[in-house]
């Protein structure tokens, strides 16, 4: 359906794709690492929040909507999700929130996640611009929003700035070294949205009333034609050889003379000798 252009820019169909994540600004020693499992585990004191890249996503959507209107439909995959953590693009005019919600979507890798999102989008049918951040904030792989491209089989633009539509295709600024280039689009495309977009505005009360009134859409992976064994951790193409946690060790040596002029000629020795200098 999106191979014909809808020339009316309000009938636009936007989807982003979210995550639910451990605060990024919690301080490291809050996460434990299972070195059987191959999970980092948080505190129990620490936040769920949406991934960071992921709300400047959001953002750009929103940017959209407040110029030439469209639906935007927000996905998040995960399990026991928070809802005021996940309702929160509903809180700033998001029209729809689908949750991918189940035990087995756990510990998932690129893949399974990029398969499960995009059998997703298949499912929702209608859509013309796909925003992903251009990483996660927890693992910071960069894969998630290109695997998604090729399953759907639609052009993705990377590490995008700004986005707006125009004559029936996505004018995008690409950020490239030193600077951006213009990339236009036809529809559908999926762009990973960086954070020179913007930061994501914040909820009023009023949205955040009628978030609370809105139920998402919860499906399973039967829902969208998938087998338990194609998402989570039974999907997953990557195996985790070793997780743990660097340990940094850190040792001084004390430069000494009869005198400041000795101790700086001792000090450039030692230097000379370490090949510093």
């Amino acid at each position: 359906q999106n191979n014909n252009w809808r020339f009316k820019m309000s009938d636009i169909n936007m989807i982003v794709c979210l995550k639910q994540v451990p605060d990024p600004e919690a301080p490291p020693d809050a996460f434990n690492v299972d070195t059987t499992g191959m999970k980092v585990i948080p505190s129990a004191n620490v936040d769920s929040v949406l991934g960071q890249y992921d709300e400047f996503a959001l953002e750009g959507a929103l940017k959209i909507k407040d110029e030439i209107g469209g639906k935007i439909t927000a996905i998040c995959l995960g399990n026991n999700l928070v809802r005021d953590v996940v309702k929160k693009p509903l809180s700033l005019n998001a029209d729809e929130l689908v949750l991918l919600e189940d035990e087995v979507f756990e510990d998932g890798d690129s893949w399974s996640t990029a398969n499960a999102l995009a059998a997703a989008i298949k499912k929702i049918g209608e859509y013309d611009i796909i925003f992903c951040g251009r990483q996660d904030s927890d693992w910071g792989y960069s894969q998630v929003g290109l695997g998604i491209s090729e399953l759907l089989g639609v052009p993705a633009v990377n590490i995008v700035q700004k986005i707006g539509v125009a004559d029936g295709k996505a004018v995008i600024e690409q950020i490239v070294k030193g600077g951006y280039r213009v990339v236009e689009s036809e529809l559908p495309v999926l762009v990973t949205v960086s954070n020179e977009i913007g930061n994501l505005r914040y909820a009023n009360l009023k949205g955040i009333m009628a978030a609370g009134k809105k139920q998402p859409i919860i499906w399973k992976p039967a829902d969208i034609g998938l087998e338990d064994s194609q998402v989570g951790a039974s999907g997953s193409r990557v195996k985790v050889e070793k997780l743990y946690q660097p340990i940094k060790e850190v040792e001084c040596e004390i430069i000494e003379g009869e005198s400041p002029e000795e101790a700086a000629v001792n000090l450039a020795v030692r230097l000379r000798d370490a090949k510093i200098i």
